[in-house]
């Protein structure tokens, strides 16, 4: 409001000045002053130089690349009853809220369990799996408002693994300051005792662990979803649990990030998924030292692509890193449903930092995306699950996967459509046999809840043999 207010004092006192009388100058001048407070606030939000600044605020692609309504090259194939679901941890009574899952074997002893981020109950919770194939749930932290996200990782070097969390803070997008960064540090025997590295931060949606500088211990690199007004930042390890923030960019709607040696030059970048008004994949270039240059790897042509994932991998196994990019995210919408633009879709690493984008599929509502050579043909194959598609339909998936029969080109086999709304996805061997079991969380915020799940487990029956 402020902004167009200074527009229109400025067009009117030029007017008196000028005594211009004809409407078409006046727009002209509008949108001149518009496209100049733009430049300003996008370059000072993003990072970037004047130059591509501009060019990202004036040039939005409209090719193939970006189209959101382009064709996948996938097609239907039969259903496969592969995957038998089971529940994982305990019975429950109210829609469940998890928001995250991720298989690792916490104990170490050799039995692969699952760590559950609970926003129903604020909690970040351990499934642990002894003897094999029983799970009991045991609450390891609680009064942690809306956790999102998970790392299991040595972050102090000590020989056992502790959890890195993201803290939302509020389920739904909301500009308060009531975001955190929270480790979980293991002091033996399965115990945890919480450190706060960032607290009272734009709403927190993702945290990875790993050496940024290259001083021999665990940084963090951290999405700040928020509403309007987020941040990705990375978090630099001081030592005795002390840290320092260091923000690399202003933009609203961080989901992701990862951290890869994007350009090969032997240290760790970071890229990270921006979603809200963006719906962008940016690239933070690091110079081993931690300095760090953003870099827009993608920008969708639709404001209303509704970004909701990435997943780094080798994709097409030529020797670099693709990113798998999901759009389904439907949360700007009251109640929640999925669009027809939705989708998967990867980004090819062609070098140089040049990404091509390559539509796969269309999938309404699409949450989540995994890679795994499922079938044993030496190619990855995909996973991908649903938290908004049109659920009064019975054709309407939750989850499915994408075979890739080479040069990937994938073949779409349903799964399930039950439960719905599934919004995580983990893959792991559970059952010790050596084929690829799932995990998924569902995330019942909307009706209908006739067809809930919590954390499910999917055995492979290795039929696809």
């Amino acid at each position: 409001m402020i902004l167009w207010k200074k527009i229109i004092n400025q067009g009117k006192r030029i007017i008196k000045l000028s005594k211009i009388s004809s409407p078409l100058p006046l727009l002209l001048l509008y949108s001149s002053d518009f496209l100049f407070y733009s430049l300003i606030i996008s370059q000072k939000k993003s990072g970037l130089g004047w130059k591509d600044t501009l060019k990202r605020i004036t040039y939005q692609k409209r090719d193939n690349n970006s189209d959101s309504l382009a064709l996948g090259n996938s097609t239907t194939g039969e259903k496969i009853d592969f995957l038998i679901p089971e529940q994982a941890g305990p019975e429950f009574t109210e829609a469940p809220l998890i928001s995250f899952v991720q298989a690792s074997d916490l104990d170490r002893d050799g039995l692969m369990d699952i760590i559950a981020c609970d926003c129903r109950s604020n909690t970040v919770s351990w499934i642990r799996q002894y003897p094999a194939g029983t799970y009991t749930e045991t609450i390891l932290a609680d009064n942690l408002i809306a956790p999102a996200h998970t790392q299991v990782v040595d972050f102090d070097n000590d020989g056992d693994s502790d959890i890195m969390v993201a803290v939302l803070g509020m389920l739904f997008p909301n500009n308060d300051k009531i975001g955190s960064v929270v480790i979980l540090e293991n002091t033996g025997k399965n115990t945890f005792k919480r450190h706060i590295a960032a607290e009272k931060i734009a709403r927190v949606s993702d945290v990875r662990a790993a050496d940024l500088n290259n001083d021999g211990d665990m940084d963090l690199a951290v999405a700040q979803f928020g509403y309007d007004d987020g941040e990705t930042r990375w978090i630099e390890n001081l030592g005795n649990w002390k840290f320092e923030s260091h923000v690399l960019q202003n933009l609203s709607g961080p989901i992701n990030v990862e951290m890869v040696d994007v350009d090969s030059d032997g240290d760790l970048d970071i890229v990270s998924l921006v979603s809200q008004e963006w719906e962008e994949i940016w690239c933070f270039l690091n110079d081993g030292k931690a300095n760090f240059q953003p870099k827009l790897l993608f920008k969708s042509s639709n404001q209303d692509f509704g970004s909701s994932a990435i997943s780094m991998c080798d994709a097409d196994q030529d020797g670099d890193q693709d990113i798998l990019y999901t759009n389904g995210d439907a949360f700007d919408y009251i109640p929640p449903r999925g669009r027809p633009w939705h989708g998967i879709q990867w980004l090819e690493n062609k070098g140089n930092l040049n990404f091509e984008f390559h539509r796969i599929c269309d999938f309404v509502g699409v949450s989540n995306i995994r890679a795994v050579d499922i079938d044993n043909d030496k190619d990855l194959d995909l996973f991908a699950v649903s938290t908004f598609n049109l659920w009064d339909s019975p054709e309407s998936q939750s989850f499915i996967w994408l075979e890739n029969k080479g040069g990937m080109q994938f073949i779409t086999h349903n799964i399930s459509n039950t439960p719905t709304h599934i919004i995580a996805l983990d893959i792991s061997d559970f059952n010790g046999d050596g084929q690829a079991d799932i995990i998924t969380g569902g995330m019942h915020t909307f009706p209908p809840f006739d067809r809930m799940g919590r954390v499910t487990l999917w055995i492979n029956n290795g039929k696809l043999k």
